[in-house]
């Protein structure tokens, strides 16, 4: 048993532990998974590859120096190698350094400051700053000198570093054609220089020591002609190359030279069957180190191939112009009849003029063939992407491994030569155009931008598979390193076969072995330097047959693009020049304005202009380069809010406004006649990264009409239905996610405001008329073809705005109004003229009211209406009378708006507390929150819900009696004693309604006129306001004592009795024209009548409020009662 259970407990213990793996491992996949969501696309709002989390660098990389690479068995070849490595390494860091630093230092001098913002003195201070550079760039150029001296004696000594030697020469041009055409830094060279002179002048001034300006001056004149003056190439090349003390001459050997010139023909003939053509990657800058190396050979050799000068200078049709770096562009013809102007002059002055007109000619063909060229390179970019994705996200099958390796391979290799192809077009393209100062077509303008897309498109498809292009680049390299060597080996089986050993066979092998050992590791650029440099001594004697050589030459390329893939990349899709061309972006804005529906392009436009950022750091003119960054930050947003996000926004909101308000007809939006832009694409564009910041096209836009619909609801509050109606739709069709306002919402029924009324409303009353029985207000007159009206609705719309409180504060400013009418009133009661026809009236109805069956007679009345009359009128026609008519009118108006108020405010605690159930019993919040032990918050907020709810039960049960309180305010000053001439009221009442009914009937029959103006059909705010006074002077009983109202009926009655008996005696006479006039003056008879009658009923309604069945006497013992 023992031994069984010595068997069972590791089974056991395994088994426990691969339980723990397992779950280990699950728990670890986990993780790995959130990490890789955490990475993912989506996660990723932002379109920019500079902000990914991880990056791979795909450059091979070893430790091993050239030293312990160069070793083999023969130390001459060994030696020779280690040289041209060294100084070809040399070469490339010069290379590197110019390109980086010192071409960005130079170009962007001067930039990021504003025309107009320039102070005086600043031009100087940016010299001063920039000096240091100009010494480092003087100490560069001196080391290029040394290096091009030495190059030469070593291959005066021996062969093959032309090619560098090429770049080095290229380099010195280019720094010369930046200075060529950098005006401004040759106008602050000139103040700094003058500056100094009025420095030189007063040394004290300026606290500098005498002894310490000469030497500056000394090394600002040698800068000057180092750098300045155009001359740093033709220093180089009118150096002393000979070394007599070295013991190395170089004019006279004519060996060298022979080799010189057959090396220079040997590149050209591999530059020039490439250059132009579809598969050409670096023949251009090829081409401007075969000139340079041309003019050093002339130079050294004075001597000149007719030949390749004709052959170099025809290339120039070809392509006649050259993009050195950013916006520097080279003319090679130029250059080559400036520096060798030997050749020149022998030369056929017709053809040099040829090729000059060959560039404008070049321009004309590519703005004809520009838009077909974009066309065509639209087409093979998108079928290339097609190309790496089918390819790339293709499992590899270990069957078909080499010939999927070499498809991958193929693609990659096609990606940079389509990058290549379009950035040349571009760059030749737009710096010519600069260059040659011409203007260029919106269409080419929009076909450049295209093709500034394609090559972004290609960098991002790159980078975008970038995890599946690392793994193929090992592989891929393996593979072609695999090539070579197998060709390599087989080379050095022939030598080895030949039993003939000289000395140059073993160094032909010993180079071979050298190829080899360089290819067996990682394919670094030094290894790959000593392969080509090894190869160059193994390709003598014939070691390779020529259908063997071709192919490896072109596995060796391969390997170098492969191997530096990334970087190629980089380069070749690199679009820092568009700094110099920014002027394009507006043009480029608009077109992607108008065509919407390809938005997403401008992803690729910004990546494009980011790309000018990392070569801005090397600007030295500034106290910091985050100024320059500042400003192109600034003027490129400038741009995009003018010419993209501004218009959007513009364009949003006019087709919300549009599309809210189509019954109003304002213009024809059918899309067949006025085209349809469909802009919601641009909002479903990720957020673009731009310097520090995200432009949220969506977010900006959204902001816009948040920020517009807020600021105008808070001017009209009673827009808010038609606002919120548009933010609605803005969510509807473009997907905007918008604010809601959370203003206090006023209806669309909201007509004018209380508190705008409360404010005026001395003109609200003179310029609306009330209706009694509708409870509504009218506007008399309006500019419009429409007339405003008030009522019960819009008051109650108008309180839940602003609150119940604000009824008060209306009757306390409707009482300060009234305080005013009133005194006019006395005024006009106490006036001589009116006071004692008043008292000469009383008088007389109180003498004849016996023979007048106690009616005031209707004649009487109309003749104190017309006598007023004669006391004088108004400009525009109005008795003192119809004044007086008016004020009463408006004092009415005010009682009538007090009484709207009112109704107004129980239609709004009605409407806000129809969700109790029960007003009788309502339970108290409070007491039940607190049984239930709720927090203190809770119970607050019970308390306030408590304390709402007894003010809406309070309001909407009473109502506050606001006339009784005008009434009380009133009446005891209207009653007393000092104020006995307001007790004749009672008998100005009778002329003042015939003189209303006369107001009246004309109104009314303007409705009726085409000119409307005056035109009314209600005014009751007269009624209202006559029950009013009567109530204050407590004159009710002596009004109706007059009996006036059966007077004017039966007066009428009277008249029409007439009438009609005339009318019978006249039918029997049958007077036509006369029977015409009586049926008229009949029906005016009516009318009167019937206006009488309704004033008769407006006034008994409106004394209804007043409580006209009491006298004050009366409501004071009612009140005692109570008491």
């Amino acid at each position: 048993s023992k031994t069984y259970k010595s068997k069972l407990s590791p089974k056991i213990h395994t088994e426990v532990q691969l339980k723990k793996y397992s779950k280990f491992l699950d728990e670890y996949t986990s993780q790995l998974r959130g990490i890789e969501e955490a990475l993912d696309d989506t996660i990723g709002d932002v379109w920019d590859f500079t902000l990914d989390p991880i990056v791979l660098k795909l450059l091979p990389y070893e430790q091993s120096s050239l030293l312990e690479l160069i070793k083999t068995d023969n130390k001459v070849l060994n030696k020779v190698i280690t040289v041209y490595a060294a100084l070809c390494s040399e070469v490339k860091k010069l290379k590197y350094e110019a390109e980086t630093k010192f071409y960005n230092g130079l170009l962007y001098y001067g930039e990021g400051v504003s025309d107009t913002s320039v102070v005086e003195g600043e031009s100087q201070i940016q010299m001063g700053r920039f000096i240091s550079f100009l010494q480092e760039l003087s100490c560069f150029v001196s080391r290029c000198y040394e290096v091009v001296v030495n190059i030469v004696h070593q291959l005066a000594a021996l062969y093959n570093i032309y090619e560098h030697l090429g770049e080095l020469l290229v380099v010195l041009l280019t720094l010369d054609e930046i200075m060529e055409n950098h005006g401004t830094l040759k106008d602050h060279w000139k103040m700094y220089k003058r500056l100094l002179k009025s420095v030189h002048h007063n040394p004290g001034k300026f606290s500098i020591p005498e002894e310490k300006l000469k030497p500056f001056e000394n090394l600002l004149l040698k800068l000057e002609g180092q750098l300045l003056d155009g001359m740093i190439l033709q220093a180089c090349v009118e150096q002393r190359f000979d070394d007599p003390g070295e013991g190395v001459a170089i004019a006279k050997n004519s060996a060298f030279a022979e080799e010189f010139a057959f090396n220079i023909r040997t590149i050209f003939t591999s530059v020039e069957s490439k250059i132009g053509e579809p598969s050409e990657i670096d023949q251009r800058d090829k081409y401007a180190s075969v000139c340079g190396l041309f003019v050093l050979h002339f130079h050294i050799f004075r001597s000149v191939d007719k030949k390749l000068y004709k052959a170099l200078l025809d290339v120039c049709k070809k392509v006649p112009a050259v993009t050195l770096t950013a916006n520097i562009i080279w003319f090679p013809d130029t250059f080559l009849t400036t520096k060798v102007p030997a050749a020149a002059k022998q030369m056929d002055k017709k053809s040099l003029q040829a090729i000059r007109l060959q560039r404008d000619t070049y321009l004309q063909q590519k703005a004809q063939t520009l838009t077909k060229e974009v066309q065509s390179y639209y087409v093979f970019v998108t079928s290339w992407m097609m190309k790496m994705e089918s390819i790339l996200s293709k499992e590899h099958r270990s069957d078909k491994m080499a010939d999927d390796l070499n498809s991958r391979c193929n693609v990659f290799v096609q990606g940079i030569l389509y990058a290549y192809s379009i950035s040349t077009i571009i760059k030749t393209t737009m710096n010519m155009y600069m260059s040659l100062q011409r203007p260029m077509t919106k269409t080419s303008v929009k076909a450049l931008c295209r093709l500034v897309e394609l090559l972004k498109a290609v960098e991002h498809t790159f980078h975008r598979r970038s995890m599946v292009v690392a793994d193929s680049v090992s592989h891929i390299s393996q593979q072609l390193q695999s090539q070579a060597l197998n060709a390599i080996g087989n080379a050095k089986k022939r030598v080895i076969s030949d039993k003939k050993y000289s000395e140059q066979r073993l160094d032909v092998l010993s180079s071979l072995v050298l190829a080899e050992n360089a290819l067996s590791g990682p394919s670094t650029k030094e290894r790959r330097l000593v392969v080509s440099l090894a190869l160059c001594v193994g390709t003598q004697l014939k070691t390779f047959k020529d259908e063997e050589l071709l192919p490896l030459q072109l596995v060796l390329k391969k390997l170098d693009i492969i191997s530096e893939l990334s970087e190629r990349v980089r380069l070749q899709c690199d679009c820092s020049f568009l700094y110099w061309h920014r002027a394009v972006f507006p043009i480029y804005l608009d077109d992607v304005y108008d065509n919407a529906v390809d938005a997403a392009r401008l992803h690729y436009m910004f990546s494009a202009l980011r790309d000018s950022v990392p070569s801005m750091l090397h600007a030295k003119h500034m106290e910091s380069c985050d100024q320059l960054l500042e400003s192109y930050d600034k003027e490129i947003m400038g741009v995009l809010n003018e010419h993209l996000l501004d218009k959007l926004c513009k364009e949003i909101e006019k087709d919300l406004r549009l599309s809210v308000h189509t019954h109003l007809k304002l213009d024809d939006r059918n899309p067949f006649k006025v085209g349809m832009k469909d802009l919601a694409h641009f909002f479903s564009l990720k957020p673009i990264r731009f310097f520090n910041r995200f432009i949220n096209i969506k977010a900006y836009v959204t902001h816009y009409l948040d920020k517009t619909f807020y600021n105008l609801t808070t001017v009209a509050l009673h827009d808010w239905a038609t606002y919120s109606e548009m933010r609605n739709l803005a969510t509807q069709r473009y997907g905007l996610t918008m604010t809601e306002a959370h203003l206090p919402s006023q209806t669309l029924e909201q007509g004018l405001d209380v508190l705008e009324i409360m404010r005026n409303i001395h003109v609200f009353v003179s310029r609306y008329l009330y209706n009694l029985n509708n409870q509504i207000f009218i506007e008399k007159a309006s500019n419009n073809k429409h007339l405003n009206t008030i009522n019960i609705r819009h008051i109650a719309n108008s309180i839940r705005t602003h609150g119940t409180g604000i009824m008060n504060t209306t009757v306390n400013f409707t009482y300060q109004f009234l305080r005013k009418k009133f005194y006019i009133f006395s005024q006009f009661m106490y006036d001589e003229h009116i006071k004692s026809r008043l008292i000469k009236d009383i008088r007389f109805f109180r003498e004849t009211k016996d023979q007048s069956d106690q009616k005031y007679p209707f004649e009487r009345a109309e003749k104190f209406n017309r006598g007023i009359r004669k006391l004088g009128i108004t400009p525009d026609g109005q008795s003192y009378l119809d004044q007086f008519r008016q004020l009463i009118s408006q004092i009415g108006n005010a009682m009538g708006y007090v009484r709207m108020i009112r109704s107004g405010g129980l239609h709004c605690c009605s409407s806000a507390i129809r969700f109790v159930p029960d007003l009788e019993d309502i339970v108290n919040f409070e007491e039940l929150v607190k049984e239930e032990g709720l927090s203190d918050e809770t119970q607050k907020a019970a308390s306030v819900l408590d304390s709402v709810l007894g003010d809406l039960t309070s309001n909407s049960a009473e109502g506050t009696e606001y006339f009784k309180k005008l009434v009380a305010v009133f009446a005891p000053e209207f009653r007393s004693a000092k104020n006995m001439h307001l007790r004749n009221f009672y008998m100005i009442v009778p002329p003042l309604t015939v003189n209303f009914v006369e107001h009246s009937i004309s109104c009314k029959e303007k409705l009726n006129k085409k000119n409307k103006t005056g035109a009314a059909f209600t005014d009751d705010g007269f009624a209202m306001g006559v029950a009013y006074i009567l109530k204050l002077l407590d004159q009710y009983l002596e009004f109706d004592s007059l009996h006036w109202f059966q007077a004017v009926r039966e007066k009428y009655r009277k008249e029409m009795n007439a009438v009609v008996k005339e009318q019978n005696v006249q039918s029997a006479s049958q007077d036509e024209k006369l029977l015409q006039t009586m049926n008229l003056t009949q029906k005016r008879l009516d009318f009167y009548l019937q206006e009488f009658e309704l004033l008769h009923f407006s006034l008994s309604s409106a004394r209804i409020f007043f409580r006209a069945d009491k006298t004050a006497a009366e409501e004071t013992l009612e009140k005692k009662d109570k008491g």
